[in-house]
C-alpha cells in the first residue's frame, strides 16, 4: 500500500534491510469538564482549565522517502499525489508541508480506529503525530510540550481552525491529565494518579456510544468564538469547576462526577445554538431516565459521541434505552465504543531514518 525504499546493507554474513520509512501513533481523548475554556480568546482573560483522559483509539501517521518520486503523495480518505504541497486539498498536511520547507519526494498516510469528526479529538491526535514525524523526518525530535504546541500552530494560526488547545496536549502527552490555560498562552499540564483500580472502576461506569451524526468542530466552535463575552460567566464558572472534579476523581466519587458532568453539560448547550440538537437530547434523555448519573456530548458537540456516566448495575438499562432512541431516530451508524484508558501519549513506532551506528 506504501512504497518503500529498501537498503541493504552487508556487514559479515549479516545482511540488513533499512526501510526510509517512520511511524507515529497519537491517542485520542475523552473530555471530562472544561472543554470550551480552552479557546484563547477566553484564556487570555481568564485562565482556562480543563480535564480529559486519552483512551485505546489512536491515529497512525506514517511517512516514507520517495527519493526516485519528486511529488507529494497523501493517503487518507482519498488519494492525493501532486508536484508541489500547494496542490495538495489536506489542508493540514498542506500547511506543514510548506511551513517545515519540505516539498517533494515525501509519501505520508494516515490511518485511524474510527471515523474522523466523533469528538475524541481525532483531528488533533493527527495533526500531533504528522508534527511529530515531520519533524523527526527532518531529524529533529519534539518533546511533548513542543509537539502539543506545533500541532496547535498548525491548526490554530497556520490552518485558521477556530479552536482550542487541549486535544493537542491531551494527544501528546497521554493520561488523565488537568490542563490550564494561561493568559502568556503557556500550558500548565498537572497529571491526575488514580491508583490502578480506581481507573478501572472509572472505565467500568462509563458508556460511550457514536451516534453516527458527524460534524466539524469549527463549525461549532467559531459561533461558540463569538459568543464567549456574554457567555463569559458561564465558561469561567466551568473553568473553576475544575479542582472539584480533580478531588472526587481521586476519592472515586463517581456520583458526584457524574452530577458534576450532567451540569456541565448543561452549561455548555448554552454556549452555542449548535451544540446539541432534537436527536441528541432524545438520546442524552434517554440515557440519563433510565439510571445514568450524569454524560454529556464529548468534543464540541453537535454530533459525535454521548457518553454517560452511569452506576454498573444500570449500565444494561442505559445502554438498551439509548440504542432504541437511536434506533427510532434512524442512525443506522449508531454504535457502543468499548474504551480504556491509555497512559502513553503521542510516540514515534518505528523511525528507519535511524540507522544502527554500527551500520551508518
Amino acid at each position: 500500500m506504501i512504497s518503500r525504499e529498501d537498503r541493504q546493507l552487508t556487514s559479515g554474513k549479516l545482511s540488513f534491510t533499512i526501510i526510509f520509512m517512520i511511524v507515529v501513533r497519537a491517542p485520542m481523548r475523552i473530555g471530562f469538564v472544561g472543554g470550551g475554556t480552552d479557546l484563547p480568546d477566553f484564556y487570555h482573560r481568564y485562565p482556562g482549565q480543563v480535564i480529559s483522559a486519552t483512551i485505546d483509539k489512536f491515529v497512525h501517521v506514517v511517512i516514507n522517502r520517495t527519493p526516485l518520486v519528486d511529488k507529494i503523495s497523501a493517503r487518507y480518505s482519498i488519494a492525493e499525489t501532486v508536484d508541489s504541497p500547494n496542490e495538495l486539498q489536506h489542508t493540514r498536511i498542506k500547511a506543514a508541508l510548506l511551513d517545515l520547507g519540505i516539498d517533494k519526494g515525501l509519501e505520508i498516510a494516515s490511518f485511524a480506529t474510527l471515523p474522523v469528526k466523533t469528538g475524541l479529538g481525532s483531528s488533533s491526535s493527527f495533526s500531533v503525530a504528522l508534527m511529530k514525524a515531520l519533524n523527526a523526518y527532518l531529524g529533529k525530535k519534539l518533546d511533548k510540550y513542543e509537539a502539543a504546541e506545533a500541532a496547535a500552530r498548525l491548526e490554530i494560526q497556520l490552518v485558521g481552525e477556530p479552536i482550542g488547545k487541549q486535544d493537542q496536549y491531551a494527544a501528546s502527552f497521554g493520561g488523565l491529565n488537568m490542563f490550564k490555560f494561561n493568559k502568556d498562552d503557556s500550558v500548565e499540564v498537572k497529571p491526575i494518579l488514580l491508583d490502578y483500580r480506581k481507573r478501572l472502576d472509572l472505565e467500568n461506569h462509563i458508556l460511550l456510544f457514536f451516534t453516527g451524526i458527524t460534524r466539524a468542530a469549527s463549525s461549532v466552535l467559531t459561533e461558540q468564538k463569538s459568543n464567549i463575552d456574554k457567555k463569559f460567566q458561564t465558561l469561567k464558572e466551568m473553568a473553576d469547576s475544575i479542582p472539584e472534579f480533580s478531588a472526587m476523581l481521586l476519592e472515586g466519587d463517581f456520583r458526584s462526577l457524574g452530577e458534576m458532568l450532567h451540569d456541565g453539560w448543561l452549561k455548555k448547550k448554552t454556549l452555542a445554538s449548535n451544540v446539541s440538537n432534537q436527536t441528541i437530547d432524545k438520546l442524552y434523555d434517554a440515557g440519563m431516565r433510565s439510571g445514568a448519573w450524569g454524560g454529556k456530548v464529548t468534543g464540541a458537540g453537535g454530533g459525535g459521541c454521548v457518553m454517560f456516566i452511569s452506576p454498573v448495575e444500570k449500565k444494561a438499562a442505559v445502554r438498551d434505552a439509548v440504542a432504541r432512541a437511536a434506533k427510532e431516530h434512524d442512525l443506522k451508524e449508531f454504535k457502543e465504543i468499548p474504551i480504556h484508558f491509555v497512559q502513553s501519549g503521542a510516540e514515534i513506532l518505528y523511525n528507519g531514518d535511524q540507522l544502527p551506528t554500527t551500520l551508518a
